[in-house]
C-alpha cells in the first residue's frame, strides 16, 4: 500500500489492505496477536507504519510504501 503521509496507523492500514473489513475487526485481530510487523508479533493498534515496514497477517503480506 502506498502512503502519501509520513506513517499510517497499523489498523487504518489494515483496513486500506482490505485485510480486515472494519476497525472493530482490526482491533480484534491486532489484540489476538495475529498480526506481524518486521517479523514481530504487534499488538499495539496505533503501532505507527513507515515506508519499508513489512506487515503480516494470516497468509497474507503486505508492505509500506512511499507514493
Amino acid at each position: 500500500m502506498q502512503i502519501t503521509t509520513p506513517f499510517i496507523k497499523l489498523d487504518s492500514f489494515l483496513k486500506g489492505e482490505n485485510a480486515v473489513s472494519s476497525g472493530g475487526d482490526a482491533k480484534i485481530v491486532i489484540a489476538e496477536g495475529a498480526v506481524s510487523v518486521n517479523g514481530e508479533v504487534e499488538t499495539r493498534r496505533g503501532r505507527k507504519l513507515y515506508p519499508g515496514d513489512r506487515v503480516t497477517y494470516g497468509r497474507s503480506n503486505f508492505t509500506v510504501e512511499a507514493a
